[in-house]
């Protein structure tokens, strides 16, 4: 959440890097800025008011100490009439519309931001493996999965609906497996595991940005007024909400695995069949609190922990810089990577790393003392490591040969088998 004071000083540069990020509110700004105006003049007036009030009857204690109780008297109607002048509901009303508005303001894109409205804007700064040379009748992964009974997708439908898919014997193992893999990568460059719950309560989903800009894209428990987390970055990341943290324990490396839930439908065709778009899937996140100082050469250190998670599955890549209109609400600098589908002949978004600055520290008030005692806010960085939809997709696709799907050998010991036949 962007702070008040720093949009009042920087009024300009404000609305310059929303237009950026493609805002759509802009008027927003200034609406702030009048209610921000308005908050300031009932403050002021409270203050006079309790100011003569508080005068006035220490003047009266005064008063009637002395004997002199009509003066008293006199003062008191004075405090009475001072205290019908008291209207804290206007302050209210001016305090509450500044905090509605500021949950609606997007995150301000860092000036490395490159500008640009869609996705066909987004910069590629890095491509990476080869991409296969499949075998004559090579085959999309969802007819993949048919073949060698690793996902069912109707039986999905039945249970549920469309988006859930059900894993079948190697199929549901190598899901295991990969998780276990990329938990144990990420454990392996310091990243503390967590296990966390799978729903959060409204404060979780304020304080990374979720609500009020998802609320349609996350399914609602309503009788609790819970939400299922979209990803584990909401409840992990909320660990240190209302938390003051020591300097000398930054950076905070936090990682977990957590099916996901996306009530999101998108369109129809190709671009959501089989695993390209589900409305449950699995997903290990990666998750940093750290010193404002270091944010972006962590957020740099996260990329090539990324690229070379990818790096050791055999897949074609690429890592693209988002433009302001493709980046996330709460998002100061993304980077995204996508794999090559061979099979389908696409590139294929797998994770998204980004630095959220001071946005979400702010609203979960997750802070650190520095050097000299005083309390400052937290940076927070998340990135997909990864999501395993695609990655499934691209690993079956990219590694079939007519005799069966290949395991990448850095996984072998985790599926326990070179093949899937």
């Amino acid at each position: 959440m962007l702070q008040v004071p720093f949009i009042r000083q920087n009024l300009d540069a404000v609305k310059e890097r929303l237009a950026v990020k493609k805002f759509k509110q802009p008027e927003l700004v200034d609406e702030l800025i009048k209610w921000d105006d308005k908050r300031k003049q009932y403050q002021q007036e409270q203050e006079e008011l309790l100011s003569k009030i508080n005068a006035a009857s220490k003047e009266i204690g005064q008063l009637m100490a002395k004997g002199q109780k009509e003066a008293a008297e006199q003062r008191k109607q004075e405090v009475a009439a001072y205290k019908t002048q008291l209207n804290p509901e206007k302050l209210n009303e001016a305090e509450k519309n500044i905090e509605t508005i500021l949950y609606l303001l997007p995150n301000l894109p860092s000036a490395q931001v490159p500008v640009g409205k869609t996705p066909d804007d987004n910069i590629v700064v890095k491509e990476g493996g080869q991409k296969p040379a499949l075998y004559a009748g090579a085959a999309p992964h969802w007819d993949l999965t048919k073949k060698y009974n690793l996902i069912d997708f109707e039986l999905g439908n039945k249970i549920t609906g469309s988006g859930f898919p059900v894993y079948i014997n190697k199929g549901a193992k190598l899901q295991r497996a990969l998780i276990q893999y990329f938990l144990e990568y990420n454990t392996a460059a310091g990243y503390v595991e967590y296990m966390p719950p799978l729903m959060v309560n409204e404060a979780s989903a304020y304080g990374t940005g979720q609500l009020p800009d998802k609320e349609g894209q996350m399914y609602h428990a309503t009788a609790d007024n819970f939400y299922l987390i979209p990803t584990a970055e909401v409840p992990v990341t909320n660990i240190y909400r209302d938390t003051i943290s020591k300097e000398s324990d930054l950076p905070i490396k936090m990682t977990a695995y957590t099916p996901c839930f996306r009530r999101e439908a998108g369109s129809y065709g190709k671009d959501v069949r089989g695993l390209n778009r589900l409305h449950q899937f699995d997903k290990v996140e990666i998750v940093q609190l750290v010193n404002p100082a270091n944010s972006y050469a962590i957020l740099e250190e996260m990329v090539t922990h990324v690229e070379k998670l990818l790096q050791s599955l055999e897949l074609p890549y690429r890592i693209l810089k988002l433009c302001g209109g493709d980046m996330g609400f709460a998002s100061a600098l993304t980077y995204d990577f996508e794999v090559y589908s061979a099979a389908q002949e696409k590139w294929l978004e797998v994770s998204s790393v980004s630095n959220f600055e001071s946005y979400q520290t702010n609203r979960m008030k997750a802070r650190y003392k520095d050097s000299t005692g005083k309390t400052q806010l937290l940076h927070s960085l998340n990135g997909s490591s990864l999501a395993l939809p695609r990655i499934v997709a691209c690993l079956l696709e990219n590694h079939q040969t007519e005799n069966g799907i290949n395991i990448p050998a850095a996984l072998q010991p985790y599926f326990g088998a070179a093949q899937i036949a």
